[in-house]
């Protein structure tokens, strides 16, 4: 699979190289291709580098990245996304994010024209991205948005990441609760003292 990334932090380096190393093609779109964040990874054979609206161009899935603040800045930016899946990993915390809207996944919506925008990544820290396994046990991802096709392909991903299952918990309307999710981890694991070494899985009664 062919996934643009904008925004090559912790997030999105880390998603760069676990999907890299389960062999899908990763084009980092960055506004500056000489002077970026993230160079390193571009060891990996399988990541190079473009500008924004070239990466997007030539992926099947674009990954959004970057601080929320930037979102309507950042989507508007992709150029044309007809028949792209964008995915967003970003959260609204402690009100900062893009201006008239309460999560980050309605504001791309607002502002491109592909319906197959979901919300995946977001309810986790980079570290459980980079390594989802505690013990013989790996936490669970899990995605919102209407669009079907769009759910799927982040599921898919989510395996490939490493996570043991990515459960759909509704469509659009539960973006926001996915943000909510998130905070509830950021809560945790920040103002509550139990550190970013904590995950999320859920379990089912036989």
């Amino acid at each position: 699979m062919k996934i643009a990334i904008i925004g090559t932090g912790n997030v999105g380096g880390a998603l760069a190289t676990k999907w890299a190393n389960a062999g899908h093609q990763i084009l980092l779109g960055v506004r500056d291709v000489q002077n970026f964040k993230g160079k390193e990874l571009l060891i990996n054979p399988n990541t190079s580098v473009y500008t924004i609206q070239e990466a997007v161009i030539q992926s099947d899935v674009v990954l959004i990245a970057t601080p929320a603040p930037l979102a309507v800045e950042v989507v508007k930016s992709l150029g044309d996304t007809t028949d792209k899946v964008i995915i967003d990993s970003m959260n609204i915390v402690m009100g900062r994010g893009p201006l008239g809207f309460s999560n980050t996944t309605d504001a791309i919506l607002a502002n491109t024209n592909s319906r197959d925008v979901v919300k995946c990544f977001n309810t986790t820290g980079f570290n459980n991205m980079l390594e989802p396994n505690y013990g013989d046990i790996a936490i669970d991802a899990f995605v919102a948005g209407d669009s079907e096709k769009g759910k799927k392909i982040a599921q898919q991903l989510a395996l490939d990441a490493g996570f043991a299952n990515c459960y759909s918990i509704g469509g659009n309307d539960k973006f926001q609760l996915m943000e909510q999710f998130a905070f509830f981890w950021i809560n945790l694991a920040m103002f509550q003292g139990q550190g970013r070494e904590i995950g999320f899985k859920l379990l089912k009664r036989q």
